[in-house]
């Protein structure tokens, strides 16, 4: 037996049903038995929503409104009923068992799956296999038009049935026509058989991934703006109701190794890639995310993998993996087992455990582990923070390629993902620079396109092109060289800027929309240093909030990455660094630097991704050669840092530590004076983390 289901949310209708994140509103359905070619009685259902907002094309179809809507009954019991009446209606036929059948593939996939796992109700099994009658359509009618281009009505025009919708209730129509098309493909001129069903996966299964695999780019996205401590069941929850490949969720990893808010996820099919794009900006949480197209190639470079000994870990498929930070370099595996206890056993004991290494052997003080089950990786995140030794340690979730990215990056010779390039050497910065007055002069450009290039900024911006000061736009990229989909631009006046921002927010470029700002040169200092700029304002780097470590803070400005293809347009620094006001009268201009092999500048440019939940981080620099440095001091006049091994981060002092109590611990060394902000041009953002009470930076 089938059961006919078709169902509508509060949203979009049609071919973009659930691109909205719509609850569902109405639910109708009938049985219809195919032996016998007899048919249940026909239900319909409205279903309140927690939202009753109708948007307007679905008060125009439907015909439903926010009044009838409220006497309903939640979603979780119309499927109780559902259930009931369906099985109640199979006895009468003569039946027990039943699969559903759905005009197309939303319904399921993009509406009733997200919906209740957003609610945390749990679907019966039968929705987790169905027809999709346009498929079975087009296999009966090969001659019909596509199946992405199939709807109730084509189908019954193809077939010469009646196609009067005004004749019955909204959803009533639709079902009654699906059954008669059903009828159709039944008769002796078709004969249609119903055997190969859809399935949804009732959830995520792990496993490695190798870079010998061939990877179709029709079945790979990129999610951007995921929660730090998201996890790979945590995305996988995000697309519930499409398929994802076994091994198919990559968390990204940073330079540091630590996850940068991004994920690249593989389906099994490319039909499900496309559905997967349509959940473009739906929330995990309070949080919107970003879904984009990637490629294969991008795919195998995070998650693929070549060591032996990783693959011999991800062996054991199904595992639960725990990620441990802070070891001590002298712990061993012993050490480990003794750390997690028996109410969190490791699966294969000493087998389950993969410490990571320096290619030169030198422990990092990372390992992984392998829990058979959810529960036993309960218990040992319970142990977060518990003391190994005299240590610490940090555990969360992990995932197969990160286990791949992490240890892969320590033994090779180039980490997966580059850091700056080597070596550095200074430049002197040219004329033309970024104001950092007070002046609404500017625009930032915000989600551009990755391809986007000077040239269609230019096309984007079209008639205001005119109005852009000389070498006045400012492409962006972040510290891996690769664009950060942000763009300055200076314009001849505050009022053009206004202009500007007004005429373009938000309006498409290529496949995107680009979000446009009007800002002044000391609004660009603070966004790079991580803060936020939006029409509300000015929000403060995440480093600022609660619950978020700090970013690492260069002690040396380099400037911002310049493509060649724009030096015409660009100058060669961007953004002095913002003075303080102790060293305001006193303070030398930034040292810009460039890699002998290319013709490009970087600026340390950080998205400033926190690592998982409450990771200690470091205070960076970029390293500069010694007489480079010294040259630069010479030409400026002023102090500067003679050789990086001069500063020195100290954390874990006792919250009432004093400045007296951190100069007796280093009594018998030479330390520099208490003002150092000549020596190392901080802003307000680095300063205020630099002089926390917990960690203390002295020179």
């Amino acid at each position: 037996s089938l059961v006919v289901l078709f169902g509508a949310t509060a949203g979009a209708y049609g071919a973009k049903l659930g691109s909205d994140e719509r609850e569902l509103i109405l639910l109708v359905w009938q049985v219809v038995d195919l032996p016998s070619k007899k048919v249940g009685t026909l239900h319909k259902s409205l279903v309140k929503a927690d939202n009753l907002d109708l948007s307007d094309q679905c008060r125009e179809v439907s015909g439903l409104t926010p009044e009838g809507l409220g006497k309903a009954e939640p979603l979780d019991r119309v499927l109780q009923q559902f259930s009931q009446l369906v099985s109640s209606d199979l006895k009468v036929l003569g039946r027990s068992s039943y699969t559903l059948c759905s005009d197309g593939q939303l319904l399921i996939r993009q509406v009733l799956h997200p919906e209740t796992s957003k609610k945390n109700f749990l679907l019966s099994d039968c929705f987790y296999s169905f027809y999709d009658l346009r498929k079975e359509f087009h296999t009966c009618y090969p001659s019909s038009a596509a199946v992405k281009d199939q709807t109730i009505k084509t189908m019954a025009e193809y077939l010469g049935l009646g196609t009067d919708e005004t004749e019955e209730d909204f959803g009533v129509w639709q079902v009654k026509t699906m059954v008669a098309i059903i009828f159709s493909m039944l008769s002796e001129n078709c004969s249609h058989i119903f055997t190969e069903p859809e399935t949804v996966k009732y959830k995520y299964e792990t496993g490695p991934c190798s870079k010998s695999e061939t990877v179709d780019s029709e079945t790979v996205i990129r999610a951007r703006g995921l929660p730090w401590q998201s996890s790979d069941q945590d995305i996988a929850r995000f697309f519930k109701g499409l398929n994802i490949a076994k091994g198919g969720v990559a968390l990204c990893l940073n330079a540091q190794g630590r996850r940068n808010g991004e994920a690249l996820v593989r389906f099994v099919n490319s039909e499900q890639r496309d559905l997967a794009l349509e959940r473009h900006k739906h929330h995990m949480g309070s949080r919107y995310i970003e879904v984009y197209k990637a490629t294969g190639e991008e795919f195998l470079k995070i998650a693929g993998g070549t060591s032996n000994e990783v693959a011999q870990f991800l062996s054991k498929e199904n595992q639960v993996i725990i990620r441990m930070r802070g070891l001590p370099f002298t712990a061993t595996q012993e050490d480990v087992l003794g750390f997690l206890g028996p109410e969190c056993p490791v699966t294969g004991g000493k087998e389950g455990l993969l410490f990571v290494k320096y290619p030169d052997g030198r422990p990092t003080g990372d390992a992984f582990v392998l829990f058979s089950c959810e529960e036993y990786a309960q218990n040992a995140l319970k142990k977060h923070k518990e003391i190994l030794g005299k240590r610490y340690i940090e555990l969360f979730r992990s995932t197969a390629a990160e286990v791949q990215q992490v240890v892969l990056n320590r033994y090779m010779s180039t980490p997966l993902i580059p850091t700056l390039p080597t070596p550095i050497i200074p430049v002197i910065p040219p004329p033309y620079t970024i104001a950092t007055g007070s002046i609404r002069d500017c625009v930032r450009l915000r989600g551009l396109p990755y391809t986007a290039g000077i040239d269609d900024i230019l096309e984007f911006m079209g008639d205001a092109t005119g109005d852009i000061k000389p070498h006045g736009v400012h492409m962006v990229l972040n510290q891996q060289g690769r664009p950060s989909g942000d763009a300055f631009i200076q314009m001849k006046s505050a009022d053009k800027a206004f202009m500007v921002a007004q005429k373009c927010h938000k309006k498409m470029m290529k496949d995107r929309y680009v979000e446009v700002f009007q800002c002044s040169g000391e609004e660009m200092n603070f966004v790079l240093m991580g803060g936020t700029l939006n029409r509300s304002g000015l929000s403060p780097p995440p480093c600022k909030l609660p619950c978020l470590s700090p970013p690492a803070y260069a002690a040396f400005q380099t400037a911002a990455v310049i493509p060649a293809e724009a030096a015409i347009y660009q100058p060669q620094a961007l953004l002095p660094t913002t003075r303080t006001p102790q060293a305001s009268a006193a303070a030398p201009p930034a040292v810009t630097y460039y890699p002998a092999q290319a013709a490009q500048l970087y600026m340390n440019y950080t998205a400033y991704y926190p690592s998982p939940p409450v990771s200690p981080t470091t205070v960076g620099y970029i390293a500069a050669p010694p007489g480079a440095v010294a040259a630069a001091a010479t030409a400026t006049h002023t102090p500067i840092l003679p050789q990086p091994g001069a500063l020195v981060r100290m954390q874990g002092l006792p919250y009432n530590t004093g400045m007296k109590e951190i100069l007796s611990f280093f009594q018998g060394y030479q330390y520099a004076p208490d003002d150092y902000n000549g020596l190392i041009q901080l802003s307000d953002q680095a300063r205020s983390v630099l002089q926390a009470p917990k960690e203390w930076v002295c020179l």
